[in-house]
């Protein structure tokens, strides 16, 4: 069985064994063997492989979707078969789901016409997003592009409908799971990521054309942080907040619009966890630091002021890079302190940072610096005597080093 490489036709050269012990290598004289030292030269291996052999491809890499996908399905055994592939290319280059998404549509709607396709292609897509970390985020786009783009809608619901139905199967489960063993909670914890990234990238157009997001996703994910708040591992926690850092944002502000203070319940909730779980010490820190990042307002400046417009009220970061100055009883205080200004003039009075000079330099206060003015042209004469030492003696190790040669004189 051929292993990628064409081996061509051996050219071997004929090769002179090095002398054995028994060989008589003829006597040279001193002389001889000085004016014309032997000279060993390495043996030339001539490679066995050959320019013209087929592309190599790792075992189990598939090249078939990017020679044949132009072509759609037509080139595949299965449909599973092709969409695999093409899920498995969107893996490997994201960046091409913009130019290719819309032809796999396309294709879609010319193959899948049945209620077991179109179950099929959910089924397929939902095991991509939750087994492949990385996909979770690209999965949720293409859920979202194709709701949106196949045509097909049968008894059993559209690809909207059977998606949320998936997920619903996983979803009834979450109590189960979030105790369950390691691997359970692994599978659980990229379903949790997963929703969270389809509430944040599925649009759901309304009756008078808004697009809005789903409800029942929002309903979902609340329910689902219950789960792992209520099994404190530190898997479940951290999952916690990364479905929080993803999703937090977002949560608070359609629960705010209703009127819910559900984010209030969840930082209560995570501030009893630290104190009460058995949670290791780093997966402490990392609820901590969320909560601080909730305080911030989840990293924002306020959504009606643009930069220019931020101020210390709707801008938590405002003073962030504002540097600490000193009063004279060694207090520090910046520009978020309410008597920054009396106290930066005291500072300014005080240190005298901004003498009255002119443009050219001229002192206007009538006075002269202090400083300069202690400094005199001539050296103390102690230290003109070290200096004067100093000089004859580098004078005298350089004559020392370099034999007393005059470099000046040479040409």
């Amino acid at each position: 069985m051929s292993d990628g490489f064409d081996r061509a036709p051996e050219q071997t050269r004929p090769l002179r064994a090095p002398p054995s012990s028994q060989d008589k290598i003829p006597q040279q004289n001193s002389e001889s063997a000085m004016a014309k030292p032997q000279v060993v030269v390495a043996p030339v291996l001539m490679s066995k492989l050959s320019v013209n052999a087929p592309e190599f491809y790792p075992s189990g890499y598939s090249s078939n979707y990017t020679e044949s996908y132009e072509d759609g399905c037509e080139d595949y055994p299965t449909l599973s078969e092709y969409v695999q592939d093409f899920l498995n290319h969107l893996t490997e280059q994201p960046g091409s789901f913009e130019t290719e998404i819309e032809q796999f549509a396309e294709t879609l709607n010319g193959c899948v016409t049945t209620d077991d396709a179109l179950q099929e292609l959910v089924e397929l897509i939902y095991q991509q997003a939750t087994s492949i970390p990385n996909f979770s985020y690209m999965g949720a786009r293409l859920c979202n592009y194709l709701s949106h783009h196949l045509t097909i809608s049968p008894q059993s619901g559209n690809f909207r409908q059977l998606l949320l139905q998936r997920c619903r199967t996983e979803y009834e489960v979450k109590d189960q799971a979030a105790k369950g063993d390691e691997v359970t909670r692994k599978r659980f914890h990229a379903f949790v990521l997963f929703l969270g990234e389809l509430y944040l990238n599925l649009e759901i157009k309304g009756t008078n054309g808004q697009v809005t997001r789903a409800d029942i996703l929002q309903v979902g994910l609340r329910e689902l942080l219950n789960a792992l708040f209520s099994n404190p591992m530190d898997d479940n926690l951290i999952c916690a907040v990364k479905l929080l850092k993803l999703t937090g944002s977002v949560l608070e502000d359609a629960w705010k619009e209703k009127g819910k203070m559900d984010m209030e319940e969840i930082i209560q909730r995570i501030e009893n966890v630290v104190l009460d779980a058995n949670c290791s010490r780093d997966v402490k820190q990392m609820l901590l630091k969320l909560v601080e990042l909730r305080s911030s307002n989840w990293g924002r400046v306020h959504a009606t002021s643009t930069y220019r417009e931020a101020t210390p009220e709707n801008d938590p970061n405002y003073f962030m890079n504002e540097p600490t100055f000193y009063t004279s009883d060694g207090v520090p205080f910046t520009a978020a302190d309410p008597d920054y200004q009396e106290k930066y003039q005291e500072l300014l009075e005080r240190e005298d940072f901004f003498p009255d000079y002119e443009e050219n330099g001229t002192d206007l206060s009538g006075a002269g610096d202090p400083y300069l003015d202690d400094i005199d042209d001539e050296m103390d004469p102690e230290i003109e005597e070290a200096y004067e030492k100093f000089c004859l003696e580098s004078e005298r190790l350089s004559l020392v080093m370099f034999g007393g040669l005059d470099f000046s004189r040479c040409k």
